[in-house]
């Protein structure tokens, strides 16, 4: 029982330390590069083929469940009809897929704008882009940005697919409303059209502990409500006025977007599910993005394009430790099951 012990703690210890190995390696290049190279080089542009991705899961399901036989024929196949495109070269539309995930501050935008001016570099007019939405929505000026970004795909003129597997409300609405067409999953959330805003005030905790606070202004409106100083009925007044506007802005926006929409309907600050907005005419059809992707797939060259930022020495090391890390603790848990399940 004590060999046995031994024998695996053994193992679990070289396992360990060719991971710790591997890790200082890997550390040791990254500084190494980082010091011979210019201040934000490491930013690129990652394009992938999503054909290929699609076409993989596919033949490594029909490999397991097909005859041998059947499955190698179908492989040659495959080789033959790559190796006729590569020499003849391809003429199919491209659908280029980007993704949106959105923050409060729709931080996503930084990247945003980097891929659609790569993809307006190089679209054709038969060309697409589908955007993978994802956003809860946020501050006005990041979603107005992020909606700019789009609207200049449409512009150039390529036509623009937003995809809703989840969420797309406020500023995410913002966003979708730019294209083409949308559609979402059944689920999806959508919607939103509306303005909101909170803002604490502690004045009173603060007058009852005998604590001034003195606030100067030039201009009227500078400030309108405060978080430590007094609110006055009038400040009230202008700050609700200025949402109001901020609304109608928005909805002249929709409006102008998708004009056949009832945007007095809409626009309430309610949200819908896929189905409740397909009915009001916020989306188009109802379809997950894997879906619609399998079918562009046969028809359509499909690049997933990311914009990847530049990032400094501690953040290529944090990244790498936590994968390293990960994987000791998992090697740890595999030998603690070995253990407890033989």
């Amino acid at each position: 029982m004590l060999q046995e012990f031994l024998t695996q703690y053994g193992l679990f210890l070289a396992k360990s330390l060719t991971v710790l190995a591997v890790l200082l390696v890997v550390i040791a290049k990254i500084v190494s590069a980082s010091m011979h190279a210019a201040p934000g080089t490491s930013e690129h542009l990652k394009v992938r083929k999503l054909n290929r991705r699609l076409r993989g899961l596919q033949r490594s399901l029909e490999a397991a469940v097909m005859p041998e036989k059947e499955f190698k024929a179908l492989r040659k196949a495959d080789k033959n009809e790559t190796k006729k495109l590569e020499k003849e070269g391809s003429d199919r539309h491209r659908v280029y897929v980007l993704d949106f995930n959105g923050d409060m501050r729709a931080s996503a935008v930084t990247m945003l704008r980097e891929e659609v001016t790569a993809v307006l570099s190089v679209a054709r007019p038969k060309d697409e882009v589908l955007l993978r939405l994802e956003s809860p929505g946020g501050v006005v000026h990041g979603y107005g940005l992020a909606s700019s970004q789009l609207a200049r795909l449409r512009e150039g003129g390529v036509k623009l697919t937003v995809a809703v597997d989840k969420v797309a409300a406020s500023g995410g609405y913002m966003m979708a409303c730019t294209a083409n067409q949308i559609v979402a999953a059944p689920f999806a959330i959508l919607g939103s059209i509306g303005v909101v805003a909170q803002i604490p005030n502690v004045h009173r905790l603060l007058k009852k502990h005998d604590v001034d606070v003195e606030l100067h202004t030039a201009g009227e409106y500078k400030r309108t409500l405060t978080v430590l100083g007094e609110n006055t009925e009038k400040g009230r007044e202008k700050f609700r006025e200025e949402l109001e506007e901020t609304h109608t802005l928005f909805k002249e926006f929709v409006h102008a977007q998708r004009p056949s929409l009832d945007v007095a309907k809409v626009a309430t600050g309610e949200h819908w599910y896929g189905q409740q907005a397909l009915a009001l005419g916020l989306c188009d059809a109802l379809q997950t993005s894997d879906d619609w992707l399998v079918k562009a797939a046969k028809d359509a060259d499909l690049f997933e394009v990311k914009f990847e930022p530049a990032r400094n020495v501690s953040q290529r090391l944090s990244g790498l430790l936590g994968a390293a890390g990960t994987r000791v603790i998992d090697a740890l848990a595999d030998r603690l099951e070995s253990k407890r399940f033989p």
